[in-house]
């Protein structure tokens, strides 16, 4: 048994503190389980000693298929993406969160190729910690793979295009893993997400290759998958995420033993275990979701997650006979329509909070985004309102939709894009719809998190999220890292790396681990309107009132839809030392001059500039650095770029707004800016402008 160290006392002595006394027993009872079933382990090389209860009748056949000709469906372009995927796949080349990987051919299971470390294969697996990367290396890494993703890839190019290679890899790779990791033995079953997403991988393995000849005798007519799958759905029917921990993991646990006991339906316990998961799915569906549809975790990767796992749920017990209820429906509907109001003119999501690039399915290239394939299996399962944008079909979209049959209408859908979610705190000010490219801003007003842990947010509570023609200007940072990188994870989900203030150099909500926040900033609407030129949002959080009491902090932001205009108007109780940040995209270059500063991103499809008025701050143009963590962004998990931040430093005045005036320029024929009809005084000359401040820093 592993010995908690010092600093794991301390994070386990805080969690413990963020539990009600039902979890905390419930957890005991957990603990007491593991304990006994270390007795259940199945070692490497060892022979399972009790064959898994089988159903009444006796003979297992698999009967969840796709109709006959659904292959012939599948668009042509996504067909050759496809393929083309499958043909990279097979040399072994696979992206795994930012590492380009060319040893998929026979992969390394416990491998993790960040750190050089492999996971322990044959310990008991509730006596591995994967928290610890001296442990296990980066366990993101090393269960990434193991959610058999790049086999769903293989099995649809063998099911679009009968390549007799994809089918043995696919193969080949199952029982791999099937005889490297039995039950409790090793990492891999130390998850209850990993296993529920790795059961939906296997139903729809099955069902793409259920022409290839040896399909039953890999599955149906395999014990090694025959107990695999009955053990993934013995975990989860004994072990669930619970109180606290209640959040898309739970989803994705019910998600995986509704799907795997309808497809295989073979188990004396499979419709209970059914029963089980469809009533644990419908009420965490609930849970999880604001009544907009919004994910509670106020985490946008994660909405679109969850809305996944719930869709293919969906598909799946309407394919089986047991369809969700129409309260489930209509909030997985809901979910489809909010996604759909929050993208932006390229289809983009906000990057509110933490995201991992978590995928369900994937049929499709991997490099296709993730937001328009979830738009077209939205639509193909829902329907789509008139106010949605138009996502192209995929292979997915296409299987799926032949499994489920025509879409299901729920009642009550919004008639027109919404833009102001009050329940979430979420709002987007937009002047969308005319020519031009689009001004795109998020306001954040809500919740700091989800459950009492708010393991998946960050502390930017009235930040803002600004894009122009779909190109971050004002940039959320991302993630970039759960595990291993203490000092990163915590820049990344800081209050200083998004754009909103910092007092007194403190977040404004306390984190107290990687997945622990112990206090949380509460924030409060104060309005938001809509005229049709102007359309504004105003806020406010305590953060800071328990170091300073009365020290709360109110933001403004103003979008003046005719003079293409953005203005932030902070407000401040109290008199503290204030950092106010304005984190700039990947695409976008600085040049700042006082409290005067031009932006431009010509390289993009949507070039354009801006001028922005500052506030009477000290401001400094920072680029990433690293003593301190300054000036970065994460365009996924694992990979992080510098780009451009404004920092202003001072002190707060009670009584004396900082107002933040961002004019996005339009472009003559000549291509440089002209000015629009603005109200803004810079405070400087074109030239002064244009030059480079001296003191500037840039690294990276």
């Amino acid at each position: 048994m592993n010995v908690p160290q010092p600093s794991q006392l301390t994070w386990y002595i805080r969690r413990a503190r963020q539990m009600s006394a039902a979890e905390a027993l419930w957890r005991a009872r957990d603990q007491a389980v593991k304990a006994a079933w270390s007795r259940k382990q199945v070692r490497p090389g060892q022979a399972a000693t009790t064959a898994p209860p089988a159903a009444p009748g006796g003979e297992r056949r698999f009967t969840a298929l796709l109709p006959a000709g659904t292959a012939d469906l599948v668009p042509a372009g996504p067909r050759a993406e496809l393929q083309a995927a499958a043909s990279r796949l097979l040399r072994g080349e696979w992206e795994v969160l930012g590492v380009a990987r060319t040893d998929l051919a026979d992969p390394d299971w416990f491998a993790d190729p960040v750190t050089g470390r492999r996971s322990p294969a044959d310990r008991y697996a509730f006596r591995i910690n994967h928290r610890s990367e001296a442990d296990t290396g980066n366990v993101k890494q090393v269960w990434e793979v193991s959610r058999l993703h790049h086999l769903t890839v293989l099995a649809a190019a063998w099911y679009t295009g009968r390549d007799e290679a994809c089918a043995e890899r696919v193969a080949a790779q199952l029982r791999s893993w099937w005889q490297q990791n039995p039950f409790l033995s090793g990492v891999h079953w130390t998850s209850g997400i990993e296993i529920g997403i790795r059961l939906i991988s296997l139903a729809w393995i099955r069902r793409l290759l259920d022409d290839w000849p040896g399909a039953a005798v890999l599955f149906e007519r395999g014990d090694l998958a025959v107990q695999q799958i009955y053990w993934h759905q013995q975990y989860l029917a004994t072990f669930r995420s619970r109180g606290s921990s209640a959040n898309n993991h739970v989803i994705a646990e019910a998600a995986g033993q509704l799907v795997a006991s309808c497809a295989f339906p073979w188990f004396a316990a499979s419709e209970r275990w059914r029963e089980q998961a469809a009533r644990l799915l419908e009420r965490e569906l609930i849970s999880n979701t604001f009544p907009s549809g919004i994910g509670r975790e106020l985490a946008s990767d994660y909405q679109g997650f969850v809305a996944e796992l719930g869709l293919l749920a969906a598909a799946e017990t309407a394919a089986a006979g047991h369809p969700l209820s129409d309260r489930a429906w209509q909030r997985l509907a809901a979910m489809c329509d909010s996604g759909a109001a929050l993208l932006d003119e390229r289809q983009r999501p906000p990057r509110q909070g933490d995201g991992d690039e978590g995928r369900v399915l994937l049929t499709d290239d991997p490099q296709r985004p993730a937001w328009p394939s979830l738009l077209a299996l939205s639509e193909a399962l829902a329907g789509r309102p008139s106010w949605w944008p138009a996502p192209a079909a995929d292979v997915r979209a296409t299987l799926v939709s032949a499994l489920a049959g025509p879409p299901r209408t729920a009642p009550g859908r919004p008639a027109q894009r919404p833009a102001h979610f009050a329940d979430a705190g979420l709002t987007l000010l937009r002047d969308g719809g005319g020519p031009g490219p689009e001004i795109w801003c998020r306001c954040d007003g809500g919740p700091h998190g989800f459950l009492s842990i708010a393991a998946h947010a960050h502390a930017d509570a009235l930040s803002v999220e600004v894009r122009y023609g779909g190109t971050d200007v004002l940039a959320d940072p991302g993630t970039y890292c759960y595990h291993g990188e203490k000092a990163w994870r915590s820049y990344f989900r800081s209050t200083l790396a998004h754009n909103t203030a910092e007092l007194a150099g403190r977040n404004q909500s306390t984190e107290g681990g990687p997945f622990l926040w112990l206090r949380h900033a509460r924030t409060r609407l104060l309005g938001y309107s809509d005229t049709g030129q102007v359309a504004q949002w105003a806020a406010e959080h305590d953060g800071y009132t328990v170091p300073a009491p009365g020290a709360t902090h109110r933001r403004t932001v103003r979008l003046d839809r005719e003079q293409h205009q953005l203005e932030i108007t902070d407000e401040f109780g109290g008199a503290l030392p204030l950092r106010l940040a304005f984190h700039l995209g990947p695409e976008v270059t600085a040049e700042l001059d006082g409290t005067a500063a031009i932006l431009s991103w010509p390289g993009v499809d949507a070039p354009g500039t801006a001028r922005i008025a500052l506030p009477p701050l000290d401001w400094r143009l920072h680029r990433g650095e690293t003593d301190p963590v300054l000036g970065w962004y994460s365009p996924g998990l694992g990979r992080r770029i510098p780009v451009f931040t404004l920092l202003g430093t001072g002190v707060t005045a009670p009584g004396t707004p900082l107002v933040t005036r961002i004019e996005f320029m339009k472009m003559g024929q000549s291509g440089k800016p002209t000015k629009s009809q603005s109200p803004i005084s810079w405070g400087a000359s074109e030239a002064m402008v244009r030059g480079a401040p001296a003191g500037q820093r840039e690294a990276g």
